[in-house]
Order: C-alpha cells, then sequence, then structure tokens
C-alpha cells in the first residue's frame, strides 16, 4: 500500500497534463490554427541535409525533395556530405549535374556543422533541415511555409509518421509518431513546443542567424536550437497535415540506444543550458507544464518502475509461502473464472486505466487530424504493452549516464 501510496503523484500528473491537452486542443487558438487559410505565398525556400554513411536512403531522399509540390525557381536544395565514409559520395554523384542541388563535401564535424554549412551556401528566407533516412510528401513545404506568414514564428514541425510500419516494433513507433503529431499541434496553440524534430523542420534563416546557428546540444541539436528560439522570443508552429517519414529502429537495443540519446539531450539541456526556462512563467505553458512534466515523467518512470518491479517479487514471495508443500501439479491447475466482480477495482488501477485511455484517445485524435493512413490496433497493443516494458531501461541508462557525465556516441 506505501508503494503504492508514491505512484499517486505520477498517475496523477499524467491525467493532469492530459486534461490539459484536450482543453486547450477544443480551445479557439487551437480550432483557429485547424481553421486557417493559408495565404499562398511562396518565399525562396533551401533544405539542407546533412549526410553522414546514409549509403543507402540518401539518393531517395533527395528525390524525395526534388519532387516536392513548389516553384521550381523558389526551391534549392544543399546536401552536406558530413565526412562519411561509406559510399554516400558516390551516390550523390546522380545529382552532380542539377542546378537545383548543390552537393558540400566536408571533414566530419558533427550534424551541427554540416547544418551550418549549409545554411551559409544560401541566403533563402526559409531554410529547412532534413535527416538524410528521411523522405517527404509532395505536398510538405505548401502545408508549412504559410505559418511563416507570422513575423514572431521562428520555426515549423512537421507530422512524422514510419512509412509502411511491418513489425511490432516499427508499428508501436508509428504509434508514438501519431501520438506526437496530435500533441505538436495542440502544443503550438500555446507556444508550448520545446523540439524541432530533425527529420523534418523548417525554420526563418534571418532568425537562425540571430541567435547564433545549429550547435551540438548534447548531441540532440534539435532540440537545443527550439529552447533558443524560445528563450529568444520566437514561436514554434505545428503543420500537422505535412507529412515526413522518417525512419525508425528496427531492434530493441537499437530503439534503446536512439532514445537513451533522446532522454539524455532532454536532460541535459534542461538541466544545464536551459534551466533558467524550468517553471518560469515568462515562458508560458512550456515553462511552466511542458518542461517540469517532462522532467517529472522520466522520474516517474523509473519509480513506478521499481514499484512493478517490488510488487512482482512480493508477490511471487507470498504466492511461494502460501503454495509452499503442494504439488506443482495442484498449484498449476486453474482454478478460476473470469468474473467482471472480482476484477482488483482500486485506485491505483482506475487512475492507470484512464491515463492509458486518454493516451489512446490523443493517438486516435493525431490520426483523425493528419489524415494518417495506418491501421492502430497493433501498433497500440505495442504502445500499451510493451512499450512500458522496454522503457525503463532507456530512462535508467539515462539518467546514469547524466548522474556520471558518461557522453555515448551518437549511433
Amino acid at each position: 500500500m506505501y508503494f503504492e501510496l508514491i505512484s499517486y503523484p505520477f498517475l496523477f500528473a499524467a491525467i493532469y497534463f492530459e486534461v490539459f491537452l484536450l482543453l486547450t486542443f477544443l480551445s479557439g487558438p487551437a480550432r483557429a490554427s485547424r481553421e486557417r487559410v493559408p495565404s499562398g505565398a511562396t518565399p525562396s525556400v533551401a533544405l539542407i541535409v546533412p549526410c553522414w554513411n546514409e549509403e543507402r536512403t540518401i539518393r531517395g531522399s533527395v528525390d524525395s525533395l526534388l519532387a516536392l509540390d513548389y516553384p521550381k525557381d523558389k526551391l534549392s536544395i544543399v546536401v552536406v556530405n558530413d565526412g562519411s565514409t561509406d559510399n554516400s559520395a558516390k551516390e550523390l554523384e546522380v545529382f552532380a549535374d542539377n542546378p537545383r542541388v548543390t552537393i558540400i563535401h566536408k571533414e566530419n564535424g558533427g550534424k551541427h556543422t554540416a547544418l551550418n554549412a549549409g545554411i551559409a551556401m544560401t541566403d533563402a528566407e526559409i531554410v529547412g533541415c532534413m535527416d538524410a533516412d528521411s523522405f517527404v510528401e509532395p505536398n510538405a513545404l505548401l502545408e508549412t511555409v504559410p505559418y511563416f506568414d507570422e513575423p514572431k514564428v521562428g520555426a515549423v514541425t512537421v507530422a512524422m509518421s514510419v512509412h509502411q510500419p511491418r513489425t511490432l516494433i516499427e508499428a508501436m513507433q508509428n504509434v508514438e509518431y501519431i501520438l506526437g503529431i496530435a500533441l505538436r499541434h495542440i502544443l503550438a496553440s500555446v507556444n508550448g513546443i520545446y523540439v524541432t524534430p530533425g527529420p523534418f523542420s523548417l525554420y526563418r534563416r534571418a532568425i537562425v542567424e540571430e541567435v547564433g546557428g545549429f550547435r551540438n546540444g548534447h548531441n540532440a541539436e534539435d532540440m537545443e536550437m527550439a529552447l533558443r528560439l524560445q528563450r529568444n522570443g520566437y514561436w514554434i508552429e505545428n503543420a500537422y497535415k505535412a507529412r515526413v517519414y522518417a525512419q525508425s529502429p528496427k531492434s530493441v537495443p537499437s530503439l534503446i540506444k536512439q532514445r537513451v540519446r533522446w532522454t539524455t539531450g532532454f536532460l541535459r539541456n534542461v538541466l544545464y543550458d536551459y534551466r533558467d526556462m524550468v517553471g518560469n512563467p515568462a515562458f508560458g505553458v512550456l515553462g511552466l507544464i511542458v518542461l517540469p512534466l517532462g522532467f517529472f515523467a522520466i522520474v516517474g518512470g523509473i519509480v513506478m518502475t521499481f514499484i512493478v518491479v517490488y510488487q512482482f517479487i512480493s508477490d511471487s514471495i507470498e504466492t511461494y509461502m502460501t503454495t509452499s508443500g503442494l504439488p506443482l501439479s495442484y498449484i498449476l491447475t486453474p482454478r478460476f473464472s473470469f468474473d467482471l466482480f472480482y476484477f482488483p477495482v482500486t485506485v491505483f488501477v482506475t487512475l492507470a486505466m484512464v491515463a492509458a485511455l486518454g493516451s489512446v484517445m490523443f493517438i486516435i485524435m493525431g490520426k483523425h487530424i493528419s489524415k494518417t493512413p495506418a491501421k492502430l490496433s497493433l501498433g497500440i497493443l505495442g504502445w500499451l504493452f510493451l512499450y512500458g516494458l522496454i522503457a525503463p531501461f532507456w530512462l535508467i541508462r539515462a539518467v546514469a549516464d547524466v548522474a556520471t557525465g558518461t557522453r555515448r556516441p551518437w549511433r
């Protein structure tokens, strides 16, 4: 019972955040965003593609950019080969004679240096940054660029999903990305976005240069840039109908490695470089709710894991003591009938179910507003029952890495 009480603040926080999201989704600013009419403006756009050892995907990524439905005289593409050691440079040769594609070869310096090198090659009003293993749908720019009509907008994020997820791991991540679509759409209406995802985000070039360009950001340059834009008073919007397909980890170990990088990036940026924003009313919802609850969620995930493990061990010992001396055949013989009357309806179970159902509601909402072509059943099952088993591994490792100062390689 004591350990169950410890879990209540985390469950209440989750439900509080879900209620806040729902009310914000129904609010005037969010409705206005869904009803906005694009101005039709087509400013000059340069799309930067940093590339490091992406021989398998780089050609498809650039091809998707060349297929964008946007005035060709207003769109340029800059591919920055950041010291690749595979055949990426050879794959890029096919675009050498394309007047719309500029290829830069440089020594490896990290993704942030590649982005800055690409931005330095253009004077376009809008710059976009796309990972070399992603690809966009043709309408992505036309859906995204109109959000820059507002001078206060410094960046615009898009809707990410996994292209044709086939395995349970991919389907689970796709559902998580669809949940992210709903969250970013809602938080954009109150300027609460704290990351401009690397797969595809657009920025006003003059503002990027004004705040000093991209930095390493503890291997989370997209998060660091978003927080820096917020600190400088700029708005981050979300184009929830502009789609980018991102490559997702194919195995549990690679998923854990990716999420360790994301989580340590969040912790180091928020606790070190931007701790002045946490709890600061000057940054509105971002400072008072999003960043504190993000940190609280990490702590809660670890605490809940220890509670579940403790409860499992405790129940196992109790079961062993109760059945000690009985024949194994008797113990293993089922002696129960399913009856809702005997379902253990406790405060803990009720809150956990409400929180889970709330998450499913936002997943369905994200699919609906973005019209994501995906079947959700397998992914939702994986997200509800498998995600919680895997997440503690990266949460605990990330917290341990930050506490000990451990720096892991990007890949």
